[in-house]
């Protein structure tokens, strides 16, 4: 189900995607009376599921969902028409067109992109406001779980303080600020450290076994007990929380191991909160020292033991006009400069760059429509940037040659386009392989 779940988040987001990026593209070639050939989702090599002519543009679905196109009438693109070219042009023709009008028919895709992300981010805003957790309020610090954060000397318990000398004020700015991170300051035991992180820090995160940074500590939720270990028939509900062992308070989860191991094959006394009130219940630890119960949890079980000041805004619709243009602002400022992390070999970013896989993984396995419409946004807005690239084949590479056009007062050659358009696939497809080569290494 979980698969379901997912794939159906994926394929919806790309689709919606990449039909409105390629009607970007289609609705100025109309009005430019352009003609369009074609207008497909997903690729049409040998055949389609499904296609439609009305007009002069055939409508259609591929069964290669690696993305979308619309074939414009005289225009050297990645359907590579040599015959189209070699007749004479006809009005109708992208080739026929003023160069402004074509920059506009090419700059529409990624102009569309970045709409829709912003008006996503506005409607986000409006609809479930913003929730985060005042970084003022974790005094314990936090988890630290991937093997190359220890190694650089960091450990659970470590309370960030600022990273490339900028204070957290909030916790999810951590994550953020991790990507361009070279300094990092922490509290531990009311001592003040400082950890360098090596130039190819973000490499060695994406080729190691764990991706994850620093976590909330959460208390010990119960999800599950598992019934065929030592705990199997106690009276534990999900969403209880196990807040003392033998005890001993058990604040965190990750105190657990070492609370437990010491109570080997020992039947022990557990405080439980339940909805708000505690009570006692006998435990078993068996020889390995685990309880055998699946934990869990939410910020809705944070709040019920009031470890961080959590805190929640909303907006009106004119606010949220306001607040959706930061966040679509600050969220473009971060993906650049990932990309010239991925674009600096030095950093080993590119090691992390996911295809396919990468994204559908992103997708939560509930269903979840604000962390669909969240992700669609930020896909979107990945989609716009990475289009502009310069790189024949891709908007951005059209753009560069239209705009030399529109400077020097005179189109390339029509031959070096060929060659262009032909180095800029193969380099396309390189990218493409690569990035998913990522995702099973």
């Amino acid at each position: 189900m979980e698969f379901v779940i997912r794939i159906s988040q994926f394929l919806l987001s790309l689709s919606l995607l990449i039909v409105l990026h390629e009607l970007g593209h289609f609705i100025p070639a109309k009005l430019f009376k352009t003609r369009v050939e074609k207008f497909y989702l997903f690729f049409d090599v040998k055949f389609s599921l499904f296609k439609k002519k009305i007009g002069d543009t055939e409508y259609g679905i591929g069964w290669l969902p690696l993305g979308g196109y619309v074939k414009i009438a005289g225009m050297m693109d990645e359907s590579m028409d040599k015959e189209q070219m070699k007749q004479p042009p006809k009005p109708y023709e992208f080739r026929s067109k003023p160069a402004w009008q074509r920059l506009i028919i090419m700059l529409g895709g990624v102009t569309v992109n970045f709409i829709l992300a912003y008006v996503i981010y506005v409607f986000l805003s409006f609809a479930y406001g913003d929730t985060d957790i005042d970084a003022n309020s974790v005094k314990d610090g936090y988890t630290v779980t991937n093997p190359i954060l220890m190694d650089l000397g960091l450990k659970t318990g470590d309370n960030v303080v600022t990273i490339n000398g900028e204070k957290i004020t909030m916790v999810s700015e951590i994550r953020n600020k991790l990507i361009e991170a070279e300094k990092i300051t922490v509290l531990r035991d009311n001592e003040t450290k400082e950890i360098t992180l090596p130039e190819d820090f973000l490499g060695q995160l994406s080729t190691g076994d764990s991706r994850s940074f620093f976590g909330l500590r959460y208390p010990f939720v119960v999800d599950h007990v598992v019934d065929t270990l030592i705990n199997k028939g106690k009276d534990l509900k999900r969403g209880d929380i196990i807040v003392s062992l033998n005890n001993e308070p058990l604040k965190y989860f990750d105190q657990l191991e070492d609370r437990a191991k010491p109570l080997a094959n020992k039947v022990v006394p557990a405080e439980i909160l339940r909805d708000g009130k505690t009570f006692t219940m006998q435990l078993g630890v068996d020889n390995n020292g685990k309880l055998g119960i699946v934990s869990g949890g939410t910020l809705t079980d944070i709040e019920k033991v009031g470890y961080y000041d959590i805190v929640r805004k909303e907006y009106g619709f004119g606010e949220s006009i306001v607040v959706g243009f930061d966040k679509f602002t600050g969220q473009i400022s971060a993906y650049g400069v990932q990309l010239k992390k991925i674009f600096t070999p030095s950093t080993g970013a590119y090691k992390g760059v996911g295809g396919f896989k990468a994204i559908y993984s992103i997708f939560p396995a509930e269903w979840s429509w604000q962390a669909f419409w969240a992700l669609t946004a930020f896909l979107s807005i990945m989609l716009g940037v990475l289009n502009l690239l310069p790189i024949p084949v891709l908007d951005g590479g059209h753009v560069m040659f239209l705009l030399y056009e529109i400077i020097s007062g005179r189109a390339p050659n029509e031959k070096f386009l060929e060659r262009a358009q032909l180095v800029g696939f193969i380099l396309l497809i390189a990218m493409v392989l690569s990035a998913n080569l990522n995702d099973w290494i």
